[in-house]
């Protein structure tokens, strides 16, 4: 890595290699918060709707992925996992270390990331689906070679669409079981809690608005007021009260281990898939 230049933060340009909702997701997120403008973004759409979608906001299109990262000093993989090694070596002349690659490709490793493109100035970054709206949950890993200016560079971009921790990558399948696939869990708990408004008399429209803003302000609180999430619990619970009524409930039913068990065992899928 000696002699080789930092990325800068107010000119360099960023590449997608895969043009897909993710892509899409951080991209817009990058333009919008200002981070920089569209005109310094670039991807090779292979489909004509895929084009039209990141025309819409001003980023360049070209012809070929070669041409992206010819024009990129950051270039991101963001394709399906079962492809990512064919993409990689088939740029691999052009992935000189003058360039910070990234990947947020599920389940590939740095190790064959960094063999593939014969460098290590990598990035691994793994977002949820939230990033569409803004709110993702992101966890990155740098690879041997990339500094700790390469890693400001990646949180500020992911910072665009969430928030972005940094962790050692033997973490990342428990990441997985939690953030990866914690969106659909979620999904799962607000529609059971919109079922049972409907149960207890309450029209399907307002029973689902009322889970969804429950789940929203919930979660927000755990955020803002730094409280553990038992304390906040036990605020809401007044003694002989209805919360606690419903919380016995779950407790019988064993919420708390099932919502465990599902993690552990995500993340045990996780390491399974990456292993094969």
């Amino acid at each position: 890595m000696a002699g080789v230049a930092p990325i800068q933060m107010d000119t360099f340009k960023l590449g997608f290699i895969g043009s897909g909702k993710m892509a899409e997701s951080i991209a817009k997120g990058v333009v919008h918060s200002g981070i920089m403008p569209a005109s310094r973004i670039c991807t090779a759409p292979r489909s004509s709707g895929r084009c039209d979608a990141f025309e819409s906001f001003g980023v360049k299109i070209f012809q070929s992925n070669r041409q992206v990262v010819e024009d990129s000093d950051v270039v991101v993989f963001s394709v399906k996992p079962q492809v990512v090694e064919g993409v990689v070596l088939e740029l691999r002349p052009q992935l000189t270390e003058k360039k910070l690659l990234v990947s947020v490709a599920a389940g590939v490793k740095l190790k064959d990331l960094q063999e593939w493109a014969d460098h290590s100035r990598f990035i691994r970054v793994m977002p949820n689906t939230p990033a569409a709206v803004g709110k993702a949950a992101t966890v990155m890993s740098l690879g041997k070679s990339a500094t700790e200016e390469d890693g400001e560079v990646i949180a500020n971009l992911f910072g665009a669409i969430g928030k972005i921790w940094k962790a050692d990558e033997k973490y990342f399948d428990a990441v997985t079981g939690l953030s990866g696939s914690g969106p659909a869990y979620i999904f799962l708990a607000i529609e059971a809690l919109a079922d049972g408004g409907v149960a207890a008399g309450l029209p399907r429209e307002l029973a689902q608005n009322l889970a969804s803003q429950t789940v929203l302000g919930a979660a927000e609180m755990s955020i803002s007021t730094g409280k553990h999430p038992g304390q906040l619990k036990d605020d809401v619970a007044s003694p002989g009260g209805t919360t606690i009524a419903g919380i016995h409930e779950l407790e019988k039913g064993g919420f708390r281990g099932i919502l465990i068990n599902a993690v552990v065992a995500a993340a045990k899928r996780s390491k399974d898939l990456s292993a094969s």
